[in-house]
């Protein structure tokens, strides 16, 4: 997984951008995509991030993916990092994953089962993000320093990210004990 890593500022677009990309995403899952949600640095307002909208499918089951999803090229093989102490099965980090054909915006499509902790995952870690701006602004920190440092190396970019996830989201989920949180309404 070579190529540049770049992070720009926030850009405005960004949510039109994913609506866009829901759009096509719905056109292609019908009713198999229980919701679709913008997720990822660009779903935070005011964070800079990589120019790429990440995107999450929920669906019941991943056999519920259709076998072809156009304008979207399926990279097989793929699951999620377990954080550390992490019990669950392994169907709990399990999921597809899609990126945009190369006429498209570029986006990353991650499909995860209802329910599973993969899907929790990024949508607290977005409205942490949101709602607290110190996180954020850490986060913002952290991302522009891995990115100065490896340039030209998003694998190992992702590899330093990783950990830095795990102690963000044991905030999140304080947080989300002491706010009551629970999954709101589906973005798309």
């Amino acid at each position: 997984m070579s190529g540049t890593v770049t992070i720009v500022e926030y850009r405005e677009a960004w949510p039109a951008e994913f609506r866009d990309l829901a759009a096509a995403l719905r056109s292609a899952f019908g009713a198999a995509a229980l919701r679709i949600d913008h997720i990822g640095s660009t779903a935070v307002p005011g964070l800079a991030a990589k120019d790429v909208i990440d995107v999450q499918v929920t669906v019941a089951t991943l056999a519920d993916v259709p076998a072809q999803v156009p304008g979207f090229e399926e990279v097989p093989g793929l699951a999620d990092h377990p954080p550390p102490g992490f019990t669950g099965a392994g169907d709990e980090l399990a999921k597809r994953y899609f990126r945009t054909a190369p006429d498209r915006r570029l986006g990353h499509v991650h499909v995860r089962e209802d329910g599973r902790f993969n899907h929790r995952y990024p949508l607290l870690c977005r409205d942490y993000l949101r709602a607290t701006p110190a996180a954020a602004a850490a986060y913002e920190a952290v991302k522009r320093r891995l990115a100065a440092q490896f340039p030209d190396d998003r694998e190992t970019y992702a590899d330093v990210k990783d950990p830095v996830f795990d102690v963000l989201m044991a905030g999140a989920e304080a947080w989300a004990l002491a706010t009551g949180w629970a999954i709101g309404p589906a973005d798309a």
